[in-house]
């Protein structure tokens, strides 16, 4: 179509119409005339052959508007140009447009219609759009009118108000900027308060109201100013954190906990927490020896705050080593219970915060997050106990070998022991741990200044030994070991601490830990002045009685009951019968039972010397270093029983061995007893038992020295083993057991052996304190002391009391008295021989010396009954011995040798409580065998190897002629011979 409109314009053709351009977009076009569409629809035409003709048309002439047909048909002529040609081609381009405007003016006709009928629309449309133009003419006019005269005045009120409200809003914001601008004011206040949560919130809602004003070009500089101030709070929030660790308080842990929380950094605030508390410990110990080697040095010498800490601590002196100690521990106490109550602390606020979760469980993202943050905190809290504790093990370590210790005193090394020992307990209830560290560090030097102190100490107890005199040291009757200073920490170790200072009662519970105890105040570590004002209770009595009125009553009481002859009278038994007497239970009987004690009837004191005194000390001491350092308990207890040991040892060596001469006026008489003692030895019933002399035995192989020359050759081993040994005690000059009057000693003895008996019992209390700090792999050792050494203490009385009854009866002068007698008598005598009472005169002398040594010493009943018992067994086998002397004896004398002895029974009864009398079967059987037919003496001889051979031998040639015959005593003989070969 665009082609067409070319073509007709190239052509010169025009619309009549000129207006026809301005109502429409589209480009002009020419109508052919009403004759020139006559013609055309006058022109024959053939559909067919006008549409071949449009076909001819060259594309080109459709190609674009920009298309130039003269220009393409001048330039396609020949070169040479043929008349007859161009018109030719002049009326084919002719036909083909005429082709065209014939089918151009077909549909022009064909739109003829629908172009008149739009046109009329055009013209419509142009009348309408004048009135419409008319319409708003006069709206505008109307409208100039109410504007000037209402609509201005009224929107002007309304601007006017809008911005009024503008400019106030724009005042708050000015006057919030101005806010802003003055908080660091504030901020700075509040820091100081230490108000850091109510810092944080302030500074957070700044920054968020600055973020609001941020298009005010003022504001960029306030929020980095709020920024900085921010990153300060967090510099002196991780100071206020740094303080929790010397001195814990609960509101301003609170407060630092709180403001971590509002600036999210819970985690963050931990960790600084955990390095915080090791940097406090590294430089309160730092700070706390430094200051005490700074004042030893009596300068300000700046070269020690150069030093390392394990430098700085060889520094120490001897004279502050303990106090610095004690003030390091309490120290390090105060930065560990701080992380106690930190702990606690954190325990107490998750069961809050559990417990109002529960009750409100509307933020579940935010319970997660903070659930998330408790359990990190708890569990970095648990593992840094054991960091913590470590870091205390090695600082208090390194502190403790810095020093020498093998010179201290006992008491200072004592309480290095006792701090160390509670700082392990602290140890133990902080974490568990069992403190191995320091258990090392100290135990070998333990060991080492234990083994000089007890080699001291044995040399000491030697020298106390050689000078004791075995006087008794006068205590009360309530006296008990733990009422000593050594003991007190038995009473303590009751209470949830042991320190030396004193405990109050109310302190005392199984249950209480260090941290619960002293949670509130105080320090386990702290020294009292006065913490040995109340060493001992007055132990001492005077002239051991409680007062001079008991002491009066004693005596008085004593000396009612000890006329010997009256009490003869009163327990006179008939003796017609010639039996012995049968002891009824008298009045009299009760009474001396009563009184338990062979003595003046005072109060039963334990009987003790100053040396066994001083042992109990020294078992106190070794007890509490025991008790401190649990590790060298075996060393401890093997010390222990060393001192022991050599005290038992010492007694049997002064009074148990029989080396002292006998008095005697003959050597023959001195011969034949010291032959009755072999005898009476042999026969088990005196002297020491096989497991008295086994533990005899052992105590001089391990622990004695001999004082054998040293040989130079000797082996170094050899000299150690000796250094390990004491020498033997020897008894002081000033004791004299060579006196009949004192009974040879007998106070003396008794003091030394009840002191000993009561040493053992004191050892048979502490057993079990002994047995629960004994290793599990070293109790048997400590199960044979007991049973095989300090349960001898009591049996060590036979040997030693044997002594006197061996020499305070004349045996000698009753057999040659015996001797005299002629038993080959013809008739039944009536009166008794006269060696009965020469013996029973020397048993009421010995009565008689044995109330006189009761005054001096209280006698224990076991005593007095050991002494009666070797008295009358030795009488009685002196009987037996004098009757096996009879060359001639007969029916009749036998029965002289029967009212003899009984009426020795009779009256010995009178003199003592015991029953049944020692050895009386021993010779009643002995003197009724002589009855004996041939096979019953023979068989009697078998059964009883109590008796020895030449008493055996004289018994079966006594009865040689009266029933036995010379065949018969051959035989008998030969029985004897049997029985005694094995002996030899």
């Amino acid at each position: 179509m665009q082609k067409i409109k070319s073509l007709m314009t190239r052509q010169g053709l025009r619309s009549p119409q000129e207006s026809v351009h301005d109502l429409s977009p589209i480009e002009s076009f020419r109508i052919p005339s009403k004759e020139e569409l006559r013609e055309l629809r006058e022109e024959p035409t053939d559909p067919q052959a006008q549409q071949e003709i449009i076909n001819s048309i060259e594309e080109v002439y459709f190609s674009n508007d920009s298309f130039d047909i003269v220009k393409y048909e001048l330039e396609r002529l020949p070169p040479v140009l043929s008349l007859q040609e161009l018109e030719e081609y002049r009326d084919k381009l002719k036909q083909q447009q005429a082709a065209v405007s014939k089918k151009v003016a077909d549909l022009i006709l064909e739109k003829q219609p629908a172009y008149v009928q739009e046109l009329e629309r055009v013209t419509s449309l142009q009348t309408g759009l004048q009135l419409a133009a008319v319409i708003c003419t006069n709206g505008r006019r109307h409208l100039n009118i109410a504007k000037e005269g209402f609509t201005q005045t009224s929107l002007g009120l309304l601007a006017n108000q809008r911005k009024r409200q503008l400019l106030i809003g724009l005042l708050k914001s000015l006057r919030t900027i101005k806010t802003l601008q003055r908080t660091d004011v504030r901020l700075s206040e509040m820091l100081e308060e230490e108000d850091y949560p109510g810092a944080i919130q302030l500074c957070l809602e700044c920054q968020k109201a600055a973020s609001t004003f941020k298009h005010y070009s003022c504001i960029s500089e306030l929020n980095s100013k709020l920024q900085d101030t921010l990153e300060q709070i967090e510099e002196q929030l991780d100071v206020a954190l740094s303080k929790i660790c010397k001195n814990f308080d609960i509101s301003h842990y609170t407060k630092v906990q709180q403001a971590y929380r509002l600036l999210g950094k819970t985690q963050t605030a931990m960790d600084q927490l955990h390095m915080h508390f090791t940097q406090a410990i590294h430089n309160t110990v730092f700070q706390v020896v430094l200051g005490y080697v700074e004042l030893c040095a009596g300068n300000t010498d700046t070269k020690f705050q150069k030093l390392q800490y394990k430098d700085l601590c060889t520094h120490i002196t001897s004279d502050s080593y303990i106090p610095c100690l004690a003030d390091l521990c309490k120290a390090l106490w105060e930065v560990m219970l701080s992380y106690y109550r930190t702990m606690q602390w954190h325990e107490n606020h998750d069961q809050d915060e559990a417990v109002a979760v529960s009750s409100d469980g509307s933020n579940v993202i935010g319970t997660e997050e903070n659930s998330f943050d408790r359990s990190y905190v708890k569990k970095k809290l648990e593992h840094g106990l054991s960091r913590i504790w470590q870091d205390v093990q090695l600082k208090v370590k390194t502190y403790l070998l810095g020093t020498d210790l093998s010179n201290f005193k006992y008491d200072d090394f004592i309480f290095v022991l006792d701090v160390t020992s509670r700082l392990m307990q602290v140890g133990e209830e902080f974490c568990g741990s069992k403190s191995e560290v320091l258990q090392e560090s100290i135990r070998k030097q333990s060991v080492n200044y234990f083994k000089t102190y007890h080699r001291t100490r044995l040399e000491e107890l030697r020298m106390f030994l050689e000078n004791e005199t075995w006087e008794l040291c006068p205590v009360k009757s309530s006296f008990s070991i733990l009422q000593l200073h050594e003991f007190k920490f038995m009473e303590q170790s009751r209470s949830p601490s042991v320190s030396p200072s004193k405990q109050p009662a109310s302190a005392i519970s199984t249950t209480v830990t260090l941290f619960e105890q002293y949670c509130n105040g105080g320090n386990p570590f702290e020294i009292q002045a006065d913490s040995k004002d109340d060493e001992t209770e007055d132990v001492l009595a005077s002239n051991g009685y409680e007062s001079d009125e008991q002491e009066k009553s004693a005596y008085q009481e004593y000396d009612s009951d000890s006329d010997v002859p009256e009490e003869l009278k009163r327990d006179y038994v008939d003796e017609q019968t010639g039996d012995a007497p049968v002891k009824s239970v008298s009045r009299e009987t009760l009474r001396s039972r009563k009184r338990s004690d062979y003595n003046l009837n005072k109060v039963n004191a334990p009987i003790l010397t100053n040396t066994t005194l001083n042992v109990i000390r020294l078992v106190g001491k070794y007890m509490q270093m025991m008790n401190i350092l649990k590790p060298i308990a075996f060393d401890v207890i093997h010390f222990m029983s060393q001192l022991f040991d050599y005290y038992l040892y010492a007694v049997y060596t002064f009074f148990g061995r029989n080396d002292t001469p006998i008095q005697s006026s003959s050597l023959s008489t001195s011969n034949r007893e010291q032959h009755s003692a072999r005898q009476f030895e042999s026969t088990g019933l005196g002297l020491s038992s096989s497991r008295l002399r086994t533990t005899l035995n052992r105590i001089q192989e391990s622990l004695i020295d001999l004082e054998v020359s040293a040989d130079p050759t000797g082996t170094l081993t050899a000299a150690e083993e000796r250094k390990e040994k004491v020498p033997s005690p020897h008894l002081s000059h000033l004791v004299v057991l060579t006196s009949g009057n004192s009974l040879y000693g007998l106070a003396e003895r008794v003091v030394a052996t009840e002191s000993l008996v009561f040493l053992a019992e004191q050892f048979e209390f502490l057993q079990p304190h002994l047995d629960a700090v004994m290793p599990a792999a070293k109790k048997p050792f400590l199960q044979q002391f007991y049973s095989q050494t300090v349960s001898t203490a009591s049996e060590l009385r036979k040997p030693v009391y044997w002594i006197v009854a061996a020499k305070a009866i004349d045996y000698e002068q009753m057999l040659l008295l015996m001797a005299n007698v002629k038993w080959d008598v013809k008739e039944i005598m009536s009166q008794h021989n006269i060696y009965v009472d020469a013996l029973l005169k020397e048993f009421e002398e010995f009565n008689r010396r044995l109330n006189e040594v009761s005054k001096r010493v209280r006698i224990p009943l076991p005593v007095s009954n050991i002494l009666w018992e070797h008295c009358i067994r030795l009488a009685n086998r002196t009987l037996v011995e004098g009757y096996a002397n009879v060359k001639k004896c007969s029916n009749e004398g036998r029965a002289l040798m029967q009212l003899d002895f009984q009426q020795f029974l009779m009256k010995l009864e009178k003199l003592t409580d015991i029953r049944p009398i020692p050895d009386k079967e021993f010779v009643e059987t002995y003197i009724k065998a002589y009855y004996l037919t041939e096979n019953d003496m023979e068989r009697w001889i078998k059964e009883h190897r109590e008796y020895s051979t030449k008493q055996l031998t004289n018994l079966v040639n006594v009865c040689l002629g009266s029933h036995i015959n010379k065949k018969a005593r051959q035989k008998l003989l030969a029985a004897i011979d049997d029985i005694d070969r094995p002996k030899r």
